[in-house]
């Protein structure tokens, strides 16, 4: 049985906020040295735009009577909001599936926010599923989550050849901006952006099999990618030394082994966390300039939507059909994630 992608919908919120965000992070850093350092990032990110579920007066930071303008707001208040638009966002992308079918399973990742009875039964509730519809929610695994919702996914059409499975991912990182005067967390905070994807997976149809899985835990790596909860919000620490580092492990002889296999793929669809990682890939690769095309766009016009990046990715790689490929993304841990793909005619 080969478990396939036979389709993927993405969905953003309509506020785009990344000018907004530029100028609220230099306006938090006044005049010190690390202002102009930040705005020299900013200008080479690869990112012009990234989306907001909040309105367009809520997403004005401090200025205004946005959501971040009475002081920082708690946890409780950002989770109050994501039990709202979390479910919202995903429904339109779900609803851009030209064909929803007869869904047996739904494999919901999110991982910034919480709310119960979660996601995935209001998703289910809301699109009118059976009760006994089968549900796994995947939470807080960061940008690899999509990763690991596929390889479930597939291995549900493998164990049962007549499933028809909902994968989802649906993240609001605009939630959790932090007022603070240090540039690192800034900087992590201007990668960030809202977005959603739907696909489903099945064993029928044209579509884009779902080969073997790959995964990799770096050593001495824990602190350089965390994403914890605090008081106000989840806080983000993107180190760095991050890119640096996947470099250095993509050259090792036992992981481009693991990775590439026996031939080279044809096609690439890397998680777009940022120009910085997606260079380390090409480098570690020894990839064509336009091998991460895809990827680049994604990052330009919607920054890094954590688990949901890698859906978006893959619904432009599809139009390609390609004969071969390799799916990556890489989160806390500092782990990468992966499986190999290749287009898959009807049968």
């Amino acid at each position: 049985m080969i478990a396939r992608i036979v389709e993927i919908a993405t969905a953003t919120p309509a506020c785009d906020f990344e000018q907004e965000y530029r100028g609220w992070a230099m306006r938090q850093l006044g005049g010190k040295r690390e202002a102009k350092l930040f705005e020299r990032m900013a200008e080479r990110s690869g990112i012009e735009h990234r989306w907001s579920v909040l309105s367009e007066e809520d997403a004005l930071l401090d200025r205004g009577q946005g959501f971040y303008s009475g002081g920082t707001p708690s946890t409780a208040q950002r989770m109050t909001i994501y039990a709202e638009e979390a479910p919202r966002l995903a429904l339109e992308a779900i609803g851009r599936l030209s064909y929803l079918g007869e869904i047996t399973h739904i494999v919901v990742a999110s991982c910034t926010g919480f709310v119960a009875p979660g996601i995935d039964q209001i998703i289910a509730r809301k699109l009118g599923l059976a009760s006994d519809v089968e549900r796994v929610l995947i939470g807080f695994m960061g940008c690899y989550a999509a990763v690991t919702a596929l390889r479930t996914a597939r291995h549900i059409v493998r164990s049962e050849p007549e499933a028809r499975v909902l994968v989802v991912t649906v993240e609001l990182s605009s939630l959790h901006h932090q007022s603070t005067v240090d540039i690192e967390p800034l900087l992590a905070g201007a990668q960030f952006g809202d977005g959603a994807a739907a696909a489903i997976v099945t064993g029928a149809g044209p579509g884009l099999a779902i080969g073997s899985g790959i995964s990799a835990a770096l050593e001495e790596s824990d602190e350089l990618i965390t994403w914890r909860i605090g008081d106000t919000g989840f806080h983000m620490r993107l180190s760095g030394e991050v890119p640096g580092r996947i470099a250095s492990a993509l050259t090792r002889a036992d992981v481009q082994e693991a990775i590439l296999a026996d031939a080279a793929p044809t096609s690439f669809a890397v998680h777009a966390g940022g120009r910085s990682i997606l260079d380390a890939v090409q480098r570690g690769f020894d990839l064509d300039p336009d091998a991460l095309d895809h990827s680049r766009t994604i990052l330009r016009e919607f920054g890094n939507m954590s688990s949901s990046t890698l859906m978006f990715v893959l619904e432009r790689v599809m139009r390609d059909r390609p004969e071969s490929g390799v799916a990556l993304a890489f989160g806390p841990g500092l782990a990468m994630e992966g499986f190999r793909y290749g287009w898959h005619d009807a049968g």
